[in-house]
């Protein structure tokens, strides 16, 4: 893998996956941009890899026009979760959730596209989530944001190709991260259950492989999209998902 030359960013990038997937690739010789709402942990990211840090709120389009445009790897990770039946569901936060995640990984594309065109290389990889193919109650919000980043994600393949621009989606299942440590007291509370019996009665229920997915794993997969044997792959959902989708 040789990315030197290359610039890379990464939403999300101070912890759980965006974190994981930002070391590899500036080992591979990409500058990284490293993109996160929470200051102290996009300049630890920044610093360990010597990338650049961006404080940014994805949910403020004007924010997020502040993002280098000169990118050849974006990498569309950052996400947040609710929890609730949807007739309980606050509407604002419904909406934010697509703001963070459909809208703005909209944003970094059309911002991003016109420098991969004129390179004629480019490397999109959305990190989406089994939930991109499947649905899982009382997730309405999440459910309905990747499955709307998988769709943005194939025309941005079919619209890239003659550049040769790839994009594609990752579908991890559970990855132990804080989004998902962060709620399972919500996922007690909604399906009446002990904390201690989330994981293992509700997370990896589907799961033939009982154990959540580390980030470096999930990372692995985004930073193998980028090397040389994978420009014929794009349009493409990898899951990743333990045996999930194979029920």
């Amino acid at each position: 893998m040789d990315l030197r030359g290359r610039t890379a960013l990464v939403t999300g990038g101070g912890s759980g996956i965006g974190r994981a997937a930002s070391a590899p690739l500036a080992a591979a010789g990409a500058l990284v941009h490293v993109v996160d709402r929470e200051a102290e942990s996009a300049k630890s990211v920044a610093a360990a890899i010597r990338g650049v840090a961006h404080v940014v709120d994805l949910a403020d389009a004007e924010a997020v026009g502040s993002l280098p445009a000169g990118v050849d790897v974006l990498v569309n990770n950052a996400g947040l979760q609710h929890v609730s039946p949807i007739e309980e569901f606050p509407p604002a936060r419904f909406a934010l959730i697509q703001q963070v995640m459909v809208t703005a990984p909209f944003l970094l594309m059309r911002q991003c596209l016109p420098h991969m065109y004129a390179g004629g290389w480019g490397r999109i990889v959305n990190v989406s989530s089994m939930h991109g193919l499947r649905a899982s109650a009382f997730k309405s919000a999440y459910v309905a944001a990747k499955h709307g980043l998988e769709g943005l994600s194939k025309v941005a393949a079919l619209e890239g190709a003659a550049h040769g621009v790839t994009s594609n989606c990752v579908n991890p299942g559970y990855v132990r991260t804080p989004l998902v440590e962060g709620q399972i007291a919500g996922q007690a509370a909604a399906h009446g259950i002990p904390p201690e019996e989330v994981v293992s009665d509700i997370l990896l229920d589907r799961s033939a492989i009982k154990r959540l997915i580390e980030p470096d794993e999930v990372a692995a997969i985004c930073l193998w999209l980028c090397g040389p044997h994978t420009g014929y792959i794009t349009g493409a959902s990898l899951p990743v998902d333990g045996g999930w989708g194979a029920r």
